[in-house]
């Protein structure tokens, strides 16, 4: 696919190291999903939609700092959305968001809440000041909070939120691979979803560089099913640039 061209609208800082771009061109968003972005003469990469038309970015890295310099009426090239999304599931939902991990994650609470599915969220950061969202879930439902220097709610991670997760009729989960690992560590692998971030090159599943164990993240994810992650290198394993295994 060719990049369409979409201009920026509208530039939100959220946190400190976070902002929200916004563009002109809409997506028929399934949470979850992805969009490849080519910031010109820089780089192309995944970034999960955080809405219809926009994309959450926290700066890590050369391509994201490379977006973050970008204004209003500049443009990036966008294709996609790609992958499969969350399946949203009825009954009462956890969803277990750290970091820029929330992205993905709010347009799920608000989509699932706007279907009268009840949404408990446990949301975690490194502080206050970098808490993601925190407004749109509690717009759809029940917010509990951990932070790593403990200036906002529980003083520790956010997986230590986690408790009586089997009144739950299903966990989503999004954030650092190791807290996503805990997590599936704790619960039943078979009612857990998880969005993988894996370095990823083409986005529809040709070229192989975000492959865990033989699964495409760009093409049979991003979301994987807890028991199907279960069986595989998550957690433990990752492939970088060079497409060489090393630890996470």
């Amino acid at each position: 696919m060719k990049p369409a061209n979409a201009v920026i609208t509208k530039v939100v800082d959220e946190t400190p190291t976070i902002r929200t771009i916004y563009f002109d061109t809409s997506f028929e968003l399934i949470p979850g999903q992805f969009v490849m972005v080519w910031i010109r003469g820089v780089d192309e990469i995944p970034m999960a939609l955080s809405c219809e038309n926009a994309i959450t970015v926290q700066k890590v890295g050369h391509a994201t700092s490379a977006l973050f310099e970008l204004e209003e009426y500049d443009s990036v090239g966008i294709r996609g959305p790609f992958g499969n999304g969350f399946d949203i599931k009825k009954g009462n939902i956890l969803l277990v968001a750290g970091g820029v991990g929330a992205a993905p994650l709010a347009p799920l609470a608000e989509k699932a809440s706007e279907s009268g599915i009840k949404v408990i969220t446990l949301l975690g950061a490194k502080k206050k000041e970098e808490l993601l969202f925190r407004e749109r879930f509690e717009a759809a439902g029940e917010v509990r909070v951990a932070t790593d220097d403990g200036s906002e709610g529980l003083h520790g991670y956010v997986t230590q939120l986690l408790d009586e997760e089997k009144k739950f009729s299903q966990i989503y989960c999004c954030g650092p691979e190791i807290m996503m690992k805990k997590v599936l560590d704790k619960v039943a692998p078979s009612k857990a979803q998880f969005s993988l971030h894996r370095y990823i090159k083409c986005g529809i599943g040709i070229c192989g560089a975000c492959c865990v164990d033989g699964l495409r993240v760009c093409k049979d994810g991003p979301v994987f099913s807890g028991d199907v992650l279960k069986k595989t290198e998550f957690g433990v394993y990752r492939r970088n640039e060079c497409g060489e295994r090393v630890r996470v």
